[in-house]
């Protein structure tokens, strides 16, 4: 894919998003699969798309494909049940790959940047100030807002690999080699957020080579998540 092929939707979310800064960001999530044959052109377009400073970008391998004949080497069961969980908390039943939510508030096809781009016109991107700090395997998280009335919101950890390629030996994708970009490792709970200043620390595991980690907070809880207010990230291995 070219990478001018890409303005289009840069246009759309530099529209949403509004200038870049620590305190916005749009969120794109993608529910992938090793195993499903219309996820790589998804998964190319996240690759470039994660160079885009006005966005964070995570892949979520699911383990629903498995079945087909390759066991996917990056899905784990609680991504599937994320987005499940979207899924239900938005009321239409839809769980696909390639799918694409943005800002935990609508999907798309995770292949189709216009459509993509049309649902980050109707979501509102994450404004709520996050600050991340990292010392050795110790991540700290601070929401300094102080917001009366505000949502109940959860405060998780994402870790994740920066850039996997992977050759798929049987499937669909079968003899493929495909790159994988930001591949969530883990979902961190680190606490609640109702509205005043809170701080959270959280030590990764020192086994684990993470190459940096997303934090988001996000209305409701991990069992049914809602719209993402704040959002940051940061870089593991400066």
């Amino acid at each position: 894919m070219h990478k001018s092929a890409l303005v289009p939707l840069a246009i759309v979310l530099s529209l949403v998003a509004g200038p870049a800064s620590a305190e916005t960001r749009t969120v794109l999530e993608l529910f992938t699969s090793q195993g499903c044959s219309s996820c790589p052109p998804a998964d190319r377009l996240f690759e470039q798309l994660a160079h885009d400073p006005k966005l964070i970008v995570l892949s979520l391998p699911v383990d629903y494909w498995d079945r087909l004949g390759w066991k996917d080497t990056f899905a784990k069961h609680i991504f599937t049940e994320r987005q499940r969980a979207y899924a239900f908390m938005r009321g239409d039943g839809q769980v696909y790959t390639p799918q694409a939510v943005v800002n935990g508030s609508e999907h798309a096809n995770g292949a189709n940047m216009m459509a993509i781009g049309a649902s980050a016109e109707t979501t509102t991107p994450p404004r709520l100030p996050v600050r991340v700090k990292h010392h050795g395997g110790d991540v700290t998280v601070t929401v300094d807002a102080t917001r009366p009335g505000s949502p109940n919101a959860t405060v998780l950890l994402l870790p994740y690999l920066a850039s996997r390629d992977v050759v798929v030996g049987r499937g669909e994708n079968s003899g493929k080699q495909i790159k994988y970009t930001n591949i969530v490792r883990e979902i961190i709970p680190l606490g609640a957020w109702s509205g005043a200043p809170v701080t959270f620390s959280a030590k990764l595991p020192g086994d684990e080579k993470y190459d940096g980690a997303v934090v988001l907070v996000q209305e409701g809880t991990v069992a049914q998540p809602g719209a993402i207010l704040g959002a940051e990230r940061v870089d593991l291995h400066p």
